[in-house]
């Protein structure tokens, strides 16, 4: 284990339950609800909440940040969220999909990027059209991002190849739902 002082429990909320009650933030999970899942005051919670952004941001060799990614990632298997759920979840459809389809990811992904291209809230895109809270897209983001790595490694004409077909589908979409390019009616 670490001896990173960095790494201590802040007023007994510790990076882990940290990590996961942001995810779980980021799915709608309210910030009452997370205070209670750890057992502590509202006001606990948001000053250990702003206390772990700020040890963050000191610590220079990235060990806080790669952990909080980890344990973000890591969110739905943390015990005392196991029972806290907002109103709306469901880890069903396409929440269930995009966790358990790497390729699936892999084009939200693009298509998130697209959106944002167009003029458009990429995330929120994603959340209106496939129901995927931002916090679920992280968490697949998580566990999905070592396996991509490994992809491009391996194969990266296949993954080029596969992410221009996926920028491709998303601009034409993207350009058809604003009515066209601006310069479609011009000719040379």
């Amino acid at each position: 284990m670490s001896q990173n002082p960095l790494l201590a429990p802040i007023h007994g909320i510790s990076l882990e339950d940290y990590s996961a009650a942001c995810a779980k933030q980021a799915n709608g999970l309210t910030e009452e609800t997370v205070a209670q899942a750890l057992g502590v005051e509202l006001p606990v919670w948001q000053e250990a909440s702003l206390l772990w952004t700020e040890r963050m941001k000191q610590d220079s060799t990235f060990e806080v940040v790669t952990l909080f990614g980890q344990y973000f990632g890591q969110a739905d298997q943390h015990p005392k969220f196991s029972n806290a759920a907002p109103a709306a979840s469901a880890e069903e459809g396409y929440t269930a999909q995009i966790k358990a389809d790497k390729d699936f990811y892999q084009e939200l992904e693009v298509a998130r990027s697209i959106a944002y291209e167009y003029g458009l809230d990429g995330a929120q895109w994603i959340a209106d059209k496939y129901g995927i809270a931002l916090g679920d897209f992280q968490m697949a983001a998580s566990k999905w991002n070592a396996q991509i790595h490994a992809d491009i490694q391996a194969d990266f004409q296949a993954y080029t190849q596969r992410q221009d077909a996926y920028r491709a589908k998303y601009q034409q979409l993207f350009t058809e739902d604003q009515g066209g390019n601006v310069a479609d009616d011009i000719t040379f």
